[in-house]
């Protein structure tokens, strides 16, 4: 068994082949996969797979620091409402992103800092989105040391200092994808040192395909790729590295 704790196959990249492309992953051993919301505009397409699927997809619920704008209230009142009325196995993908932009930053922290505070009071995880802007997560999360916050790390790409601060938040997990499989990446070398019972496996489909892929789309089947590398790095069989990353993705996300 697999699990594939983030995905986006809602979007319009798997429009033409949605069914096939599930159908692959299921083939594969995937048994969830967990789909982050972006903003208001993904709502519905998320929700449209969670709903006829028999467990396969599962929703979470938040607004990606990329689409926090000026008008970022009114974003976050609609994903609020959304949240707090249906169920969602987690809050996000929630976060800073100093990437591209870094015009709202302000904005970015305050999204970052309510979306945490939902997750507290419904007692779920968060998925946290950190793209150049790690020591300011850490920042915000140091706040919440002493509370049940657990979550996520998703695409953790980080070197041996950031692995020392991630694992010192007991309750978060490192989602690992693609880029452990990137030749120059030195992920594999960080994460040779992780403990297996900190890791998730995922995929950020379309995006980040692992080797043989790379700059294709990816997609949920991919998954197996992810996992046999991990087997390579930790000398484990792959049937231990699908026990234990499944076995955390079920406790962390309550699946």
């Amino acid at each position: 068994m697999l699990i594939d704790t983030h995905s986006h196959v809602y979007l319009s990249e798997f429009d033409k082949d949605r069914e096939e492309m599930t159908s692959r992953a299921v083939a594969e051993g995937v048994k969830h996969i967990l789909l982050p919301n972006i903003d208001i505009s993904t709502i519905e397409s998320l929700n449209s797979l969670t709903k006829p699927n028999n467990g396969l997809y599962k929703g979470m619920m938040g607004l990606h620091p990329g689409s926090v704008k000026a008008d970022f209230e009114e974003e976050l009142a609609v994903i609020k409402k959304e949240l707090f009325s249906a169920s969602y196995s987690a809050v996000g993908e929630i976060g800073i992103d100093l990437y591209w932009d870094k015009t709202f930053i302000k904005e970015q922290l305050s999204a970052f800092d309510q979306q945490i505070k939902w997750a507290l009071e419904l007692d779920l995880p968060i998925v946290i989105h950190a793209r150049d802007s790690f020591s300011e997560i850490v920042e915000v999360l140091d706040q919440y040391r002493n509370s049940k916050l657990r979550g996520v790390f998703h695409c953790f790409s980080g070197g041996e200092e950031e692995l020392t601060i991630a694992l010192s938040f007991e309750n978060f997990m490192l989602g690992i994808g693609g880029v452990l499989t990137f030749k120059n990446s030195g992920l594999d070398k960080t994460i040779a040192t992780a403990p297996l019972d900190r890791i998730v496996l995922e995929t950020d489909a379309p995006y980040l395909s692992p080797v043989p892929y790379r700059g294709k789309r990816n997609e949920p089947s991919y998954i197996r790729l992810v996992a046999e590398k991990l087997a390579d790095i930790k000398r484990e069989k792959i049937e231990v590295i699908e026990d234990i990353t499944s076995q955390n993705a079920i406790k962390l996300f309550n699946l």
